[in-house]
């Protein structure tokens, strides 16, 4: 077993999920540690191929997490994540950085184009925990735009047969983004997926579902839940609504922190509906 497993398969025993927050600026890497660590929540920092390129690329992010950590006196499980890397290289660049999570989204391409590029991303990153994805989620990705193409079981056979994956993302029904009318998360399917292969499930587009739903999904396998349009409306607002009240000022820090509190009022409320408080 990777070193790194124990802490899904801890979420996957006692039917909690790990939240996962993807960060774009230090601050965000700051606020979201913060939070994590006063509710003793274990967490994965999540890091779009936009955002990397945003922040400097791999190894500026790995030594801007790895010092907050260590300058914070950070002591929950934090597992740094590429997420929807679409190609093998950036990947492998991103391990070699220190991202021990890795997510490899072929889903774009053939299941067996999904599956070859999955195996190569998986021999190469060896101690790194691996996640992949089958079907569509739709919504929005880095500016890219896609329907949601529901997971078979037979796909997910197929898949999970020939792949040796940590973390599994099948497409059902969650997007990225804002959703647009009732969600529609194909819980039944989620559970026979769960049931039949025995691997910890993520859910993709976390943000605006109820926390019905949320939990429903957690109870029928997903043990790490993907969150990110939501914290930034949060900060957004918060942002928006000082410079509104605050036309004078002119510091950078004081107006990206007026977005510290909402943003972590955030957090706390999805580590309370994940059930990961006081498991890290």
């Amino acid at each position: 077993m990777k070193l790194y497993s124990a802490m899904l398969l801890k979420a996957q025993n006692e039917h909690y999920a790990i939240p996962h927050f993807n960060i774009n600026n230090l601050e965000w890497t700051k606020y979201i540690l913060e939070e994590c660590e006063a509710n003793k929540s274990p967490v994965f920092l999540g890091v779009s191929l936009g955002a990397a390129k945003y922040m400097g690329g791999f190894d500026v992010i790995a030594g801007m997490v790895n010092g907050l950590i260590k300058d914070l006196n950070i002591t929950i499980p934090v597992m740094l994540h590429l997420d929807h890397a679409n190609n093998v290289e950036d990947c492998k660049k991103a391990y070699d950085a220190g991202f021990r999570s890795i997510m490899i989204d072929a889903s774009r391409y053939s299941l067996e184009e999904n599956i070859k590029m999955t195996k190569e991303v998986s021999e190469y990153c060896k101690d790194a925990l691996i996640e992949a994805e089958t079907g569509h989620i739709g919504g929005t990705e880095d500016n890219l735009t896609s329907e949601v193409y529901y997971t078979t079981i037979e796909d997910s056979r197929v898949f999970l047969n020939n792949t040796n994956i940590d973390m599994y993302a099948p497409a059902l029904g969650s997007v990225h983004g804002i959703y647009k009318g009732e969600p529609k998360i194909n819980t039944q399917r989620m559970q026979e997926i769960s049931t039949t292969f025995n691997i910890p499930l993520v859910l993709h587009g976390g943000s605006g579902l109820p926390e019905n739903i949320l939990k429903e999904c957690i109870k029928n396998g997903v043990c790490k839940i993907n969150f990110n349009t939501e914290l930034q409306l949060a900060w957004n607002k918060s942002v928006r609504d000082f410079i509104n009240n605050n036309i004078a000022v002119y510091d950078p820090r004081k107006i990206i922190s007026s977005g510290e509190e909402s943003l972590k009022k955030q957090v706390k409320t999805y580590i309370g509906i994940l059930g990961s408080k006081n498991k890290g």
